[in-house]
């Protein structure tokens, strides 16, 4: 496994391969990667010839006063996972080779972008996309690979590459959980001990939606009204958002359709902000 860490050499590596006609996955992950970043990496690689995980906590989709600075980095740990798992170059660029200082230009989706975590963080997308666009003008992969776990930057993703015309097919990966419930996130490193019970909350409040709609209730407002009491109960919970949108856009909906919808989640618990989503 090559260890890649300046965009030039990265570049140069992918155009060797697309001349050998080696179809190319990407991974793009900000590290500190679990199991469910493993699974995207099986998908990778059941879908290509040559796989790339990307490794590069994105500083532009950190917002101020958010955790940029706290966010766990293991590039060590991380490169060992992915040569496990068959990785075939984990790229690893500086920011300082990402970004240029008078760097001026970014990318803008603005309709999924401006729903759910993009209200209270206005300026995240915009970094998402930008990091995204940048890692695919890089690496050229035919496909690239994202975890349901963050449906909407899914959504945002497939919506900036159809309307960039992006020559890229996009893979949604289901979010992978513990056998508690529990959506597997980098962030879940920030918890400890009974916070790490009370997350599983999330998963919990979310199966309370998923009942009622599979028996038989198609009232939005009750059932996001559900789910928020079921959060309620525990008292370290704070509720950003309860939404339902459609499962594919991300989008809100003015109807209940089983299967087509998604109920999504973001929460402060304690000092940690957490998000999760179920199909309903």
């Amino acid at each position: 496994m090559k260890i890649i860490q300046t965009p030039q050499e990265m570049s140069a590596f992918s155009a060797q391969m697309r001349r050998e006609n080696k179809k190319i996955a990407l991974v793009p992950t900000m590290g500190a990667l679990h199991e469910g970043h493993l699974s995207l990496i099986d998908i990778a690689k059941k879908n290509s010839d040559i796989t790339v995980v990307s490794i590069f906590v994105n500083p532009t989709q950190f917002g101020p006063n958010e955790d940029f600075s706290a966010y766990p980095r293991q590039l060590e740990e991380d490169a060992k996972a992915c040569e496990g798992r068959g990785v075939d170059v984990v790229f690893a660029p500086l920011a300082s080779s990402i970004y240029k200082k008078d760097a001026s230009t970014c990318v803008v989706e603005e309709e999924i972008s401006a729903n759910l975590c993009g209200k209270s963080r206005p300026t995240h997308f915009r970094g998402v996309t930008t990091v995204v666009a940048i890692l695919f003008n890089i690496v050229k992969p035919d496909v690239a690979v994202f975890g349901e776990k963050d449906a909407q930057q899914v959504s945002v993703i497939k919506r900036m590459v159809r309307d960039l015309f992006m020559d890229v097919e996009i893979i949604r990966a289901p979010l992978v959980r513990q056998e508690n419930g529990l959506a597997l996130s980098s962030r879940n490193k920030y918890l400890h001990g009974m916070q790490l019970e009370t997350a599983c909350r999330l998963s919990e409040s979310l199966k309370v939606g998923k009942a009622m709609v599979e028996e038989g209730c198609r009232n939005i407002d009750r059932v996001k009204a559900a789910i928020v009491n079921s959060l309620a109960k525990s008292s370290r919970i704070r509720v950003i958002y309860v939404e339902i949108v459609d499962a594919e856009t991300s989008l809100p909906v003015k109807e209940l359709v089983p299967g087509k919808c998604r109920a999504a989640i973001a929460v402060w618990l304690d000092q940690t902000r957490l998000i999760d989503n179920m199909v309903l």
